[in-house]
């Protein structure tokens, strides 16, 4: 029987870090076994549920690098259902929850109580097999005991979660459900309504809650909560991917800095630790950083070139080489690529602005005098490489009888317009000699 997992996130609002983590586990756990990963959108809250929203899940799986198997591939939830390969929209399946229900009432397992649909649920201790948490022993508790009926559909007609969670596992034919340790108080009742339509149930793994710093856990509004916060920060995608598949699950080695490939062939669901993960930011980021200064170039330059767009800095004039080489003296400076902009937009640009401040401090009268005069002596530079350049600079403070920091400071602001940033020398080689004469001219004047 081939493995089939399911990620089945509600669209209200944003994707839950949580949630992306429960995502990349199954779809890790489908590439593992060569299984299918469907996507199923659980839109049936009208009044909360809305297309933006749906985007934004798809957006951040595709921002992952999760591609799924079946489900929605263009985030239409308007458009014509697709059938058993998708798209899988809950608003778009209620005959079958209808039929399901009629299903239950004529085996007498489901019955009208004042307005809604209720679920005969059996007066019994059941035992929940769990691949991760082990067997779990579901008593009833002192009401239950005497009523255990839930209701499968309201007073308004809407099915509620757990009738259609299990029409949709069932019809789909999901044969693995992995989801967060929150959901097993549901798994009885889920396990119940599989046996009611005459099906067993799939198998369950409940995995480890994503705790906060302080142990509680990470609600929609705790700082952080959201996937695409790290997006908009500046984290590489392969990063977050990085990170997630360590809160809660753990190679047999201590390596923290893993290769997906090589995550897909080992990762299983035995190895899913059993205690909640805490949310350490400090850890995702020098995870971040070590991504982005070991990615080959070519990578991280489509990530820069989105970041620096977002910025209002567009590339698309420069040739790529020099766009390569401006970045390449970015990356061990920059952590997060938000600072990216910070960092090398200097570049992209015809004219530097120098700041008021920066501009008394280093371009007074004596100043300028030196700088006329290394102008020259770059100007007069038959190789212009970080090597050459830094020789001129060393040789023209000691015939001035100034350590070199007296021309390196007002150099990089007329070069860049900042008082940071990447290797002076080197930033010097990429802008080229023509670049920098013409910005010590313009700083000059």
């Amino acid at each position: 029987m081939s493995v089939r997992v399911r990620f089945a996130p509600s669209p209200t609002g944003f994707l839950h870090i949580g949630g992306a983590r429960t995502a990349l586990f199954n779809w890790l756990y489908a590439r593992h076994l060569g299984g299918a990963f469907v996507l199923r959108i659980e839109d049936t809250d009208a009044a909360r549920n809305t297309p933006e929203a749906v985007e934004v899940i798809l957006s951040g799986l595709r921002w992952l690098g999760l591609d799924w198997d079946e489900g929605p591939q263009t985030g239409n939830p308007a458009g014509p259902s697709l059938g058993r390969n998708g798209p899988y929209f809950q608003s778009q399946r209620s005959a079958n929850y209808r039929q399901r229900v009629e299903e239950l009432k004529a085996k007498g397992l489901a019955y009208e109580s004042d307005g809604t649909v209720k679920f005969r649920m059996p007066r019994e201790t059941m035992l929940i097999p769990d691949l991760v948490v082990g067997d779990v022993k579901r008593e009833l508790t002192d009401r239950e005991a005497v009523d255990p009926d839930f209701v499968i559909v309201r007073s308004d007609g809407q099915p509620v979660f757990h009738l259609v969670n299990v029409v949709d596992d069932l019809e789909m034919g999901i044969t693995h459900v992995i989801r967060g340790e929150d959901h097993l108080a549901n798994t009885a009742k889920h396990i119940a309504l599989f046996r009611a339509f005459g099906a067993e149930p799939p198998k369950y793994a409940h995995i480890p809650l994503i705790l906060n710093p302080d142990g509680t856990k990470m609600s929609k509004r705790d700082q952080g909560a959201s996937l695409m916060t790290y997006r908009d920060e500046g984290y590489a995608p392969e990063a977050v991917v990085n990170y997630l598949m360590l809160l809660g699950w753990s190679p047999k080695d201590d390596r923290q800095i893993l290769p997906l490939a090589e995550v897909i062939q080992m990762f299983d669901l035995p190895q899913i630790l059993r205690h909640n993960a805490r949310f350490d930011l400090a850890k995702l980021q020098w995870i971040n950083y070590e991504y982005l200064r070991t990615m080959p170039i070519d990578r991280y330059c489509e990530l820069g070139r989105s970041m620096l767009q977002r910025h209002g800095v567009f590339l698309s004039g420069y040739d790529p080489g020099y766009v390569r080489a401006a970045f390449s003296t970015c990356r061990d400076k920059v952590k997060l690529l938000a600072d990216l902009p910070l960092f090398s937009d200097f570049y992209f640009q015809t004219d530097i602005a120098l700041p008021a401040e920066a501009r008394e401090k280093d371009f007074h009268p004596e100043n300028k005098e030196r700088l006329v005069k290394l102008r020259t002596a770059l100007a007069g530079l038959v190789v212009f490489d970080a090597a050459q350049v830094e020789a001129a600079i060393k040789s023209m403070a000691t015939q001035l009888g100034v350590k070199a920091g007296v021309l390196v400071h007002p150099t990089r602001l007329a070069c860049t317009g900042k008082t940071v940033g990447p290797s002076l020398y080197h930033l010097m080689e990429v802008l080229g000699k023509e670049r920098v004469l013409h910005r010590l001219d313009w700083a000059l004047k």
